[in-house]
């Protein structure tokens, strides 16, 4: 956006149209971007707060901050600069427990994930496809297709679910078909089964699939059918009805890395950074956006990474490098797959706990944040991460058209965000 700000939100604005330089009310165009800011880490919170009441799970905390938060950006509320920072911090807190609350519903019913070699293709039967973020959604579906001839398949930020003990002993839920939310067009398309888009990362459907894909829960598309009360009978009468998919030559992703598998090997991670065979961990991933040149920046780093390093990927960014064989280091994968996006507080919790086992402060462990930005529900996680105190975390290459130079100051000046520049001058940076 090229203007300094823009508000319409009452009758005071300029002309009657809105406020481009400063507000009528007297809001400036910093506080108006930390507002924005605001409202987006209360989206990140309530999307993973949905999930949890799925499980039956409710917090009166995250509740009130919601309350709060949303009142807080109402019109001549609050003009504090540094009010509208602190609660950013808040959110970033709240948005902890509300990713800490959904982690513990998946574990408790599903198990702690455990190392899977996941195959990527098709296999010979009929198949539905799931798409999304929710776990429940695919519990129900595999239930409801027990015994009945059918494989599913996950698609994108699905792909932990092969990960979890309890889902996994379903021996009908074969594998991957594609890899980040954006290549669902070409791989609804060309695989002739249903689709069910469970959460957000949906996309308006080509022609070619347009019969044949479902929402449910949150999730919602023109024309498409939307199910209730996980009641999947169309679902599974249409894809008894379809043609089944021929075998196909498979590749493999690896997921499914938990807290307890990782920290299982701190003694031996402690022995390897001590003796210098590990020199640096990055936590890699995030959101990602098709289209653009400049996120192959995070192949590239990956491949120009030296071998002393061990990369810990969350969200769909990882999809960027989560092919390469990086092989490991002493039996230590030098890729961790530790899931979704909201599987970023499992990397949080990893780093706290080798803050013990170093005994060092978080800021001193030899780990470095290297994320892509997108979603607006990844602005809720970078506050969780901002929120336990890292700084230096490295971000980019393109940032959301709301990040002007006036928030990214506070950014910047507050807690030292680095725009990442090539991966080249990064790693040198980092490393040197």
């Amino acid at each position: 956006m090229n203007d300094k700000m823009f508000c319409y939100q009452c009758s005071q604005t300029a002309k009657g149209e809105g406020c481009t330089i400063r507000g009528v009310c007297g809001k400036t165009e910093t506080l108006a971007r930390l507002q924005d800011n605001l409202i987006f880490i209360m989206k990140g919170i309530a999307a993973y707060a949905y999930q949890m009441r799925e499980f039956g799970v409710t917090d009166d905390e995250i509740d009130a901050f919601l309350e709060k938060g949303l009142y807080t950006t109402l019109t001549n509320v609050n003009f504090d600069i540094q009010s509208c920072i602190d609660l950013a911090i808040e959110g970033g807190q709240i948005n902890i427990k509300a990713m800490s609350g959904l982690k513990k519903a998946h574990i408790d019913n599903y198990g702690e994930p455990e190392p899977a070699v996941v195959e990527k293709g098709a296999s010979k039967g009929h198949g539905i496809l799931v798409t999304g973020h929710d776990l429940k959604v695919l519990e129900e579906l595999l239930k409801q297709t027990e015994g009945k001839g059918i494989n599913v398949y996950t698609h994108s930020e699905m792909l932990i679910a092969h990960g979890y003990p309890e889902l996994r002993k379903y021996e009908h839920l074969k594998g991957q078909l594609g890899g980040p939310w954006f290549d669902q067009k070409e791989i609804f398309s060309k695989y002739n089964i249903p689709v069910i888009v469970t959460t957000n990362c949906g996309l308006e459907p080509e022609e070619a699939y347009a019969d044949r894909i479902y929402t449910t829960g949150i999730a919602q598309l023109p024309n498409a059918p939307h199910i209730d009360d996980y009641d999947f009978s169309d679902v599974i009468k249409q894809a008894l009805e379809l043609p089944e998919l021929e075998e196909e030559k498979k590749t493999t992703y690896t997921t499914g890395f938990g807290k307890s598998t990782v920290l299982s090997l701190a003694d031996k991670i402690k022995e390897n950074v001590l003796n210098g065979n590990i020199k640096q961990f990055f936590v890699m991933g995030g959101c990602d956006v098709p289209y653009k040149p400049e996120m192959e920046y995070y192949r590239e780093f990956v491949q120009k990474l030296p071998k002393e390093t061990i990369i810990l990927g969350v969200g769909c960014g990882k999809y960027r490098f989560n092919d390469i064989d990086l092989g490991d280091i002493d039996g230590i994968p030098r890729f961790i797959d530790l899931g979704q996006c909201n599987d970023s507080i499992v990397g949080a919790e990893i780093l706290l706990a080798l803050t013990e086992v170093f005994d060092m402060e978080l800021n001193d462990l030899p780990v470095t944040f290297v994320l892509s930005w997108m979603e607006q529900k990844a602005v809720a996680i970078l506050w969780s991460l901002l929120s336990l105190g890292l700084t230096n975390i490295h971000i980019g290459p393109i940032l959301p058209a709301w990040i002007d130079e006036t928030i990214l100051n506070v950014l910047v000046d507050n807690f030292d965000l680095k725009l990442i520049s090539t991966p080249e001058e990064d790693i040198k940076e980092i490393l040197g």
